[in-house]
This record gives structure tokens, C-alpha cells and sequence, in this order.
């Protein structure tokens, strides 16, 4: 059977009615089925089980130390502010474009919906929005840096 053959008899099957198909010529197998699940590729190959026998060392656990947070103000704990992070992986972009300057930089004003910056996945441009009102304490993450969903990206106070 040549290449002529074979690309007819696969565009009659595909037209035609027929669920399934099998032709079986010298050392030339065809099996075309247009059924949900078709006959397996190849029968799984039984691997013979082996125990593997490993010697548990035991595990001491030994408590944190605690930290001391007499000497830490509420206000030092309110200055470190909330993170706004990534609800999605993608790539990072500061400005609207190369050319353009950044959304915000560290000490500018933010309110609710203010945005921040863009994350690009999977060609598609996603506004990182503001969802508190502050101050841009700190940046955590360049342009043009890969981020993974639920890393911080902004600290705001």
C-alpha cells in the first residue's frame, strides 16, 4: 500500500459512516476506530513488585525559639504595611509600555483600584489594581520579572 492508497482509504473512512476499521496486509497493520476509546496501543507491561527496606531514623523535634516582641511598637508593625500580590503567574510590567513611565514608584499615593502594574499571561494583558488605599512603601519585584500566583509584588502602608 502506498501514500496515495493509504491517504484515499484514511478520507473514505473519514466521510463515510464506518466506526471502525482494521486492515491487516503482510506487515502492515491499520486500525482506524472513530469511537470514543479505540483498542489500546500496547498491553502496560507487568513490573515485578520489589520491597525496598529502609532503616526510619527517628526525628527529635526541638521548639522555635520565640521571639521577643516587648521591644516592637504597634506602629513599626503597622509600618511594614499589606502586599498586594500576583493572582496569576505571568511576566511583570511596570508602565503601560517601554516608553511610557511606571504606574507607581515607592512613596507615591495609591487609592482602591489604582493601577499598580500589568502581569501578561498567556498573551493576554491583566491590570494589577490597587485593592487599599496608602503609601507605596517598597517594590517587590522588577520589570519584566516572572512572577508565580500569590507572590507579593507591592507593600503598601
Amino acid at each position: 500500500m502506498d501514500f496515495k492508497e493509504l491517504k484515499e482509504l484514511l478520507a473514505m473512512f473519514d466521510e463515510g459512516t464506518i466506526r471502525e476499521f482494521s486492515l491487516d496486509k503482510d506487515e502492515f497493520n491499520l486500525y482506524l476506530s472513530k469511537n470514543e476509546q479505540g483498542r489500546p496501543v500496547a498491553e502496560p507491561l507487568a513490573t515485578p513488585s520489589q520491597q525496598v527496606l529502609t532503616e526510619v531514623q527517628p526525628v527529635t523535634s526541638q521548639p522555635l525559639p520565640q521571639r521577643d516582641t516587648s521591644g516592637v511598637s504597634q506602629e513599626a508593625v503597622a509600618a511594614e504595611g499589606k502586599t498586594v500580590d500576583s493572582p496569576i503567574v505571568g511576566v511583570i510590567y511596570l508602565s503601560s509600555s517601554p516608553d511610557e513611565p511606571v504606574f507607581k514608584k515607592v512613596g507615591d499615593q495609591v487609592a482602591v483600584g489604582d493601577t499598580l502594574c500589568i502581569v501578561e499571561a498567556m498573551k493576554i494583558m491583566n491590570e494589577i489594581t490597587s485593592d487599599i488605599s496608602g503609601t507605596i512603601t517598597e517594590i517587590l519585584i522588577e520589570n519584566e520579572d516572572v512572577v508565580e500566583f500569590g507572590q507579593a509584588l507591592f507593600r503598601i502602608a
